[in-house]
């Protein structure tokens, strides 16, 4: 019988990649490569013809649905997945991507505070220490004391991607209650695709952009010299950012389950942060990083307070699409 730790591999794999990708997105977003929104566009178009191709490989029937379900999908596939993204992305470029997915982070949050006082469905009482320390956390990191240090664009749009991804979360749930995790991918993937192109044309992208180079040198602050080509870093946010971590979330979620899943994916922040110290040299000060862990507490609470709720195929709290 494998232990827990061999069949965690994957949940574990799966949040590493996801925390690369802050730095690599950053990279691009910091350089003026793609806008944001472009990025996002990008992204979403290249994983549903990624997500597309493996539900035709795997069950193309998996694929159909009906007409109440698409109104359904395309709400999931706005609201859930397009903003969190966005949003994200937004915030990155206007702050520490550590401190980024913290407040993002505190989605689960929500997501028990919405269960317990929407649904009325039982909820563990340490969701009241859950939010304690969430905000205490969230309060050391922004410095309150200091009249706020952190951008406040990009606060607001750290805090607009929680209450998204909270929707992500608990829509996802409700979707794939009729259908599997692939096909719901391939779905809202290519919902948000034609959601971005509508708003932003294709015949627009600035396709020129990704024959470009950026120089990591002046990006890291010298940290590294090589001269990186923009489609590369593309590529990667596509392929090892979303669809490679996604397919570790559905192996690890059969193996180990939503919460404890979740419960690694909320080593994200912290991960990410060691990326973006490395590569950016983003640094936190000690009352932030006292903050970020207090953070972490919170969150771990909150993955916790949920009464466990059984849905085949459900995605992990703690691993979102960033």
């Amino acid at each position: 019988m494998k232990s827990w730790d061999d069949r965690a591999q994957s949940a574990v794999g799966a949040a590493c990649l996801f925390s690369v990708n802050g730095t690599v997105s950053k990279l691009i977003l910091t350089d003026g490569a793609l806008s944001s929104l472009r990025l996002v566009e990008i992204r979403c178009a290249a994983a549903a013809l990624v997500y597309v191709a493996w539900s035709l490989l795997r069950n193309r029937r998996s694929l159909r649905i009906t007409r109440r379900e698409l109104r359904f999908l395309v709400v999931y596939a706005v609201v859930g997945l397009a903003m969190v993204q966005w949003l994200y992305f937004v915030a990155i470029a206007r702050m520490p991507v550590s401190i980024s997915l913290l407040v993002e982070f505190s989605a689960p949050l929500l997501v028990a505070m919405w269960v317990r006082f929407v649904r009325g469905e039982p909820v563990r009482a340490r969701i009241w220490l859950a939010l304690a320390c969430t905000l205490t956390g969230l309060a050391l990191v922004a410095q309150v004391w200091d009249g706020l240090t952190l951008d406040g664009v990009g606060l607001v749009a750290a805090m607009l991607a929680a209450l998204s991804l909270a929707a992500y979360y608990l829509l996802g749930e409700k979707g794939l209650t009729s259908r599997d995790a692939i096909s719901l991918a391939a779905w809202s993937f290519g919902l948000a695709a034609a959601f971005w192109a509508l708003l932003l044309p294709w015949w627009t992208f600035p396709f020129g952009a990704l024959r470009g180079h950026l120089d990591l040198a002046v990006a890291s602050g010298g940290r590294f010299d090589a001269v990186l080509p923009v489609w590369a870093l593309v590529a990667w946010v596509v392929l090892l950012g979303t669809v490679a971590p996604f397919g570790l979330i559905l192996g690890g979620l059969a193996r180990i389950g939503a919460t404890r899943s979740g419960l690694i994916g909320t080593a994200e922040p912290a991960l990410a942060g060691v990326f973006a110290w490395v590569v950016l040299g983003e640094q936190l000060a000690p009352v932030q990083v006292l903050g970020g862990a207090v953070v972490l507490s919170g969150i771990v609470l909150a993955e916790t307070a949920r009464q466990p709720r059984p849905v085949p195929g459900a995605v992990p709290e703690g691993m979102t699409p960033v």
